[in-house]
């Protein structure tokens, strides 16, 4: 009884926390700054680049490392145009390509959050590990105006107030197209809304692929969002964070604005047909399946409502890109702690299965239960366990 109690505190402490946040938390939260400034906002987070690793900066208000000294102006210019306060330009890893589309309210408000309500922390930058001459920052300014949009963000006067409440978020400081959307030749998001089809259509970054957004069921998006998993499906890899450190914390009509937004956008449909695994890789991955996960994913891959995802319509499972389900196989998964629900774990299976049998299970799930979906080859799993080994160490 007494174990019960405490659950119960710690939730109506969880839930109280979030309805007392201030405007600018609000927003902090929204667009999620611990994921790359860290818990404290004290920054030296890592960020592998094509061009060598560069590291987050401190966002708190000390004078000497942070940003106690910016004004307003200062802050908004890097927010919407990628400029520090020196007038060096920031590298495009920090999405301003998305925050430049906030309100002015908006702005502000985060910006009185950093300023007055996060403790400083002297915590010096660290320089970036990008050697000379690439170094050089100012073909940055040329990469802006190739490709970023310092508009502020418009409503669609033909779509719902809910519809644009979900867009704005989505588009601005959620920033979902960073992970979502796929990039180009210079590393910029091909799309930055949905007037383009490539919007939020899936993308592989840092060793995982985001899969697509578009059309997605309102209910599920809501319910992933606010407890990193929905009655049939479950987030993994990175996602687990930003519901974590973020969505979680978004008001109950702000996630359904986002699920309007999100159902609305036409999905992506593949014009040719998938090949189909042969009978005998079939055979293979269902002996597989049967041994390692038909006791908790089900005999068809039905799983258990509200705790261990369907395989059936999953979309990580049947994304184009296999690697996230990859790497959910080979590592284990565990879905976010958050305020609503407690973390479920599975266990992974690299350390038992070679790259054939990884190869004819995944084949065997994108094809089986009405998933009609790519086969898997062994070159695709010895890739996936490479990244698995350096995110391993």
């Amino acid at each position: 009884m007494k174990q019960t109690l405490s659950a119960f505190a710690l939730l109506v402490a969880l839930t109280g926390s979030a309805q007392a946040m201030s405007a600018g938390e609000y927003v902090a939260k929204a667009g999620d700054c611990t994921a790359c400034h860290g818990e404290t906002l004290a920054g030296g987070m890592k960020f592998t680049t094509p061009l060598g690793d560069i590291y987050a900066t401190n966002i708190t208000p000390d004078k000497q490392h942070g940003i106690g000294n910016d004004s307003f102006a200062d802050f908004e210019r890097a927010m919407r145009q990628g400029v520090a306060k020196d007038g060096h330009h920031l590298y495009p890893a920090m999405p301003y390509t998305a925050y430049a589309k906030m309100s002015e309210a908006d702005m502000r408000a985060l910006y009185d959050y950093l300023q007055h309500d996060v403790a400083p922390q002297p915590q010096a930058n660290r320089a970036s590990d990008i050697p000379w001459p690439l170094s050089v920052r100012w073909p940055l300014a040329i990469w802006n105006r190739l490709f970023h949009q310092e508009a502020r963000w418009q409503p669609d006067t033909q779509q719902s107030a809910a519809w644009n409440r979900g867009a704005y978020l989505v588009q601005g400081a959620g920033h979902c197209g960073s992970c979502h959307t796929p990039r180009g030749w210079a590393m910029q998001e091909q799309a930055l809304d949905n007037s383009d089809a490539r919007y939020l259509s899936g993308a592989e970054l840092d060793g995982w692929y985001a899969p697509s957004l578009r059309g997605l069921p309102a209910e599920r998006v809501v319910s992933l969002l606010k407890s990193g998993r929905s009655a049939h499906s479950a987030v993994a890899g990175p996602m687990g964070d930003v519901v974590s450190h973020s969505t979680q914390y978004l008001s109950d009509s702000d996630l359904q604005a986002i699920g309007s937004y999100l159902r609305s956008l036409p999905p992506v449909t593949s014009v040719a047909a998938p090949a189909r695994p042969t009978a005998a890789v079939m055979q293979s991955g269902a002996r597989t399946y049967a041994k390692y996960c038909a006791t908790c994913h089900g005999g068809k891959g039905e799983g258990v409502d509200n705790t261990i995802p369907a395989l059936t319509d999953n979309a990580a499972l049947i994304a184009d890109n296999p690697l996230t389900a990859l790497r959910v196989v080979l590592e284990g998964a565990q879905t976010p702690i958050t305020g609503q629900e407690m973390a479920q774990k599975m266990p992974g299976y690299g350390w038992t299965l070679n790259d054939k049998q990884v190869a004819d299970l995944m084949s065997y799930l994108r094809g089986s239960w009405g998933n009609q979906a790519a086969p898997v080859t062994e070159e695709q799993v010895r890739a996936a366990r490479k990244l698995a080994a350096g995110h391993a160490n």
